[in-house]
């Protein structure tokens, strides 16, 4: 088979393309003298994990337990996790995941998740890393002062099966230097160090050195690249390895055309208007602007094409952001120069938990 000839839609990535992404990015990391912990929920794979931590990366991030539990199944040996874990039902899958992994640690923003953290630490009998995790522009989760993070250190440090490692933060804000450094200000005068400043992610990675004081890079979105990414300047449309495949379906009218991806394949993510409009960009008619998404339909303004797609036309997109069509799929079909590889499942979509 070849590309052509795979039914639509096909979520299909360009190994060679994952290669240079993955290769750019460890290149610039070592250049830097930054530690690159790339985030997987991106792409969901685990052979693709392995090909970054066999290129230098020092581990992954992972964002919710499950996720993190098929990577170490498949291998990986140093995980973080970066979401905070709170509830019961987190107990016994974070204990078995810190039996399973050599080095494991986990970010937080509260006394609750902490307490969470270092049960399961002792259940395990294994000692769990923790970064404390600041806000720095996203307003998400992390604290917001500096001084909050004493108190948690405190209790890090004073835990038997619980060691301080240092800050998380997304994304780097512009003061997350300055808040780093008052932070371990703070630290220092207990006693307590906190060697590790983690930030995140794609857009902007290519100007991480330039943070003060950054010790560890977690970006994502860089192994597949998306239209927003390359909107960033992170990437170039070249650069992007995973594209939908689809075919046009119906043309009920002049200027309008139906393709046979809906919500189920593409994100429903948009990009900013300076970008473009639509849910994706269509590489064989960028003049065209897919308007709706319905759930297995996509609808699509053709009438700036000077040669609009017909019924029957295969066509490719380029979503506005990858992570969640990783997530939309039990397999993508893979290839390198055209040539097919096979289809891998997607081991860790769907890990919510």
């Amino acid at each position: 088979m070849d590309i052509e000839s795979l039914d639509t839609p096909a979520v299909v990535i360009d190994l060679d393309r994952v290669d240079a992404n993955l290769a750019a990015a460890q290149r610039y990391a070592d250049e830097h003298g930054l530690a690159l912990r790339p985030h997987v929920k991106t792409h969901k794979l685990p052979w693709i994990a392995h090909r970054q931590v066999a290129l230098g990366a020092v581990g992954i991030t992972a964002q919710k337990i499950g996720e993190a539990a098929v990577m170490v199944a498949a291998g990986i040996e140093d995980v973080l996790l970066s979401y905070p874990l709170v509830g019961e039902t987190k107990l016994e899958p974070l204990a078995r995941l810190a039996r399973a992994t050599p080095r494991l640690a986990v970010a937080l923003d509260n006394d609750v998740s902490l307490d969470l953290v270092g049960r399961a630490a002792s259940e395990a009998e294994r000692t769990i890393d923790v970064l404390i995790e600041f806000e720095s522009g996203r307003l998400r989760t992390g604290v917001v002062a500096p001084d909050e993070a004493l108190p948690l250190a405190q209790a890090i440090d004073a835990h038997a099966h619980l060691r301080l490692r240092g800050f998380m933060t997304y994304p780097l804000g512009a003061g997350a230097g300055d808040w780093v450094r008052e932070a371990r200000s703070v630290l220092e005068r207990q006693g307590l160090e906190a060697p590790v400043f983690s930030g995140g992610g794609t857009p902007g990675m290519w100007h991480a050195h330039e943070m003060p004081g950054l010790t560890e890079l977690r970006p994502g979105t860089y192994a597949y690249h998306d239209r927003a990414t390359v909107a960033a300047g992170a990437g170039r449309l070249d650069d992007c390895a995973l594209h939908v495949h689809v075919t046009v379906v119906s043309t009920p009218e002049r200027g309008r055309a139906v393709i046979d991806a809906g919500s189920k394949t593409l994100t429903s993510d948009t990009v900013a208007a300076s970008v473009g409009a639509g849910y994706g960009l269509v590489l064989e008619h960028p003049e065209a602007v897919i308007t709706a998404l319905s759930e297995e339909h996509g609808v699509l303004d053709v009438s700036a094409c000077e040669r609009p797609p017909r019924v029957g036309d295969r066509v490719r997109i380029v979503p506005n952001h990858v992570c969640p069509v990783s997530n939309l799929v039990d397999g993508v079909t893979v290839h390198r120069g055209g040539s097919l590889h096979g289809v891998w499942p997607v081991a860790a979509r769907g890990t919510t938990r």
